[in-house]
């Protein structure tokens, strides 16, 4: 939905972030763009390390949230800068607070829910999306095509994408004495706490005795898979891709870049991160950063990949 919001307006919502303002306050916007393809009724950022001066210059834009720079008089004339320590960040929460559609909050009557489910207020579920006897806190968003098993547990504010299967059985199995496959029997649930956020079609296991839990504020992104009992510890990021074994554990604030692959019952510290693609095999410290396939310390990981390369130079 197209909104026209005043500069005058924009300008107090940026001094109220404790950003400076700079530039006209007259006029307004309608849309929030991309620095390269701003018209002149948009709001847009620049992020760039270095240039930054010439690619606002350049800029169709009417308001900029850029780095503070020296930037030319002729620039303010009917432009709005707002100069921030974290443009990215700044531009976020103004598109976020002037532009952005909330959704309608509705249960969509394809949803099939369970007798036994417990549905808080505000919450908005997807057409053809089938809920178990699971309990699901306010203010939460559940996509369309969404598959909740029973006993999951569901805190207040998650955003859970369309596609994504939560409380399915692991993948856990013993060969008996005859060389058969029996499956271990999945009796856990999953927890999943506040304002956690979960891409299209991943799938969350179910714990096999004891429960999977992804804790406050942990995003995962889209094609993720997390087994059985699993824990993802607050505010840690988990990107497109990436297999997460049973029983694994990650800390707080860490990072797990896409394609990586943690091992059944890897521990992973707090601040931690995993590169891209990392196969890890073995527990990471606290703020550690680990590499490659197996994954090692980068530092390590560097000085192997220093030596392949000057090896590769000599023949």
């Amino acid at each position: 939905m197209e909104s026209q919001i005043s500069l005058s307006t924009i300008g107090a919502w940026a001094i109220a972030q404790n950003c400076c303002v700079q530039g006209s306050d007259r006029g307004y916007v309608r849309t929030a763009s991309s620095l390269a393809n701003a018209s002149n009724d948009a709001v847009s950022f620049c992020n760039a390390k270095s240039d930054c001066v010439a690619l606002v210059e350049e800029c169709h834009a009417r308001v900029i949230v850029c780095p503070a720079e020296n930037y030319p008089e002729a620039l303010l004339e009917d432009k709005m800068l707002i100069l921030s320590d974290r443009p990215r960040l700044t531009f976020m929460r103004l598109v976020s607070t002037f532009f952005k559609e909330s959704p309608a909050v509705a249960i969509h009557p394809t949803a099939i829910i369970h007798e036994k489910a417990e549905i808080g207020e505000n919450v908005s579920i997807g057409a053809y999306s089938i809920i178990g006897a699971s309990k699901i806190g306010r203010n939460s968003r559940i996509g369309e095509h969404v598959v909740i098993k029973d006993k999951v547990t569901i805190g207040e504010a998650v955003n859970i994408f369309p596609g994504v299967i939560i409380g399915a059985d692991g993948f856990g199995y013993e060969r008996n004495s005859d060389g058969e496959i029996e499956k271990f029997p999945h009796i856990g649930g999953v927890v999943i706490e506040d304002n956690v956020e979960i891409g299209g079609n991943t799938c969350v296991d179910r714990g096999t005795l004891d429960n999977t839990i992804i804790k406050r504020g942990a995003k995962i992104d889209n094609l993720v898979h997390v087994a059985h009992n699993v824990e993802i510890g607050e505010e840690t990021l988990v990107i497109a891709l990436s297999m997460l074994g049973g029983g694994a554990k990650i800390g707080k604030r860490s990072w797990v870049a896409p394609g990586s692959v943690i091992s059944n019952k890897v521990k992973i510290g707090d601040d931690a991160l995993a590169g891209l693609g990392a196969v890890i095999v073995k527990d990471v410290a606290d703020k550690q950063v680990v590499m490659g396939a197996p994954a090692r310390d980068q530092s390590e990981f560097r000085k192997m990949m220093k030596f392949i390369n000057s090896n590769i130079r000599d023949e």
